[in-house]
């Protein structure tokens, strides 16, 4: 178990594309949130969550945090967990990718590197929201998100201001894990996230061990 990084989780989003806070779908006979806060717990000795809606998340029993800096969008989460941490190196994860598996997490936390910012690469895509950050990217973190705010081109009736994430590992000392598939607990569908109804159906399929065409 690791003590000097902390676990973050994630579990801030308005699910709008699922139609319910999927952090509380169920898998088997437990909760996407209680999978993961379980996963977590048995890898980390310090795990949080940052959520919006701390009373959902009481009964877990983990410290939870809301977003400093609201309507932003996942980069909101990650600083917030950031800011709480008690730690500079901290693995952060979202709540929606319930394949994930403690294999995998832990090839991600022993990658070596000294860059600030460990992310892994699969499927031609960054996986930013199961990642590694430290704790001293909170200035960069934030100036994102002010020179995002003060950016006179954005619409002005723009509710949410979209604060990308890539920014930030381009901008930052980042290493990014390319051969993701050679680490240990990789398998093809583990950073599959469930965004839709669609995707929470075939991530039930695969568990029950019937994939789909």
């Amino acid at each position: 178990m690791y003590k000097d990084i902390t676990g973050i989780i994630l579990s801030g989003g308005k699910s709008i594309r699922m139609g319910e806070n999927k952090s509380f779908l169920k898998i088997g006979e437990i909760t996407v949130i209680d999978h993961i806060s379980n996963l977590m717990k048995s890898i980390f000795s310090e795990v949080i969550i940052v959520t919006n809606e701390p009373h959902l998340y009481q009964y877990l029993n983990l410290k939870t945090f809301p977003d400093i800096y609201q309507n932003i969008g996942p980069i909101a989460g990650i600083h917030s967990g950031l800011m709480n941490s008690r730690t500079e190196k901290n693995f952060v994860i979202s709540c929606d990718i319930p394949l994930m598996n403690a294999q995998m997490i832990k090839s991600i936390v022993d990658f070596k590197s000294d860059a600030i910012c460990v992310v892994p690469k699969a499927d031609g895509f960054l996986q930013q929201l199961c990642a590694v950050y430290s704790k001293s990217l909170t200035s960069a973190i934030e100036e994102i998100i002010t020179a995002d705010n003060n950016d006179e081109t954005r619409d002005s009736s723009q509710t949410k201001r979209k604060c990308k994430i890539h920014n930030l590992i381009s901008s930052v000392p980042s290493s990014i894990i390319e051969n993701i598939e050679t680490l240990n607990g990789y398998h093809s569908d583990i950073f599959l996230n469930m965004n839709k109804p669609e995707d929470y159906s075939l991530i039930l399929s695969i568990l029950s061990g019937i994939k789909p065409v």
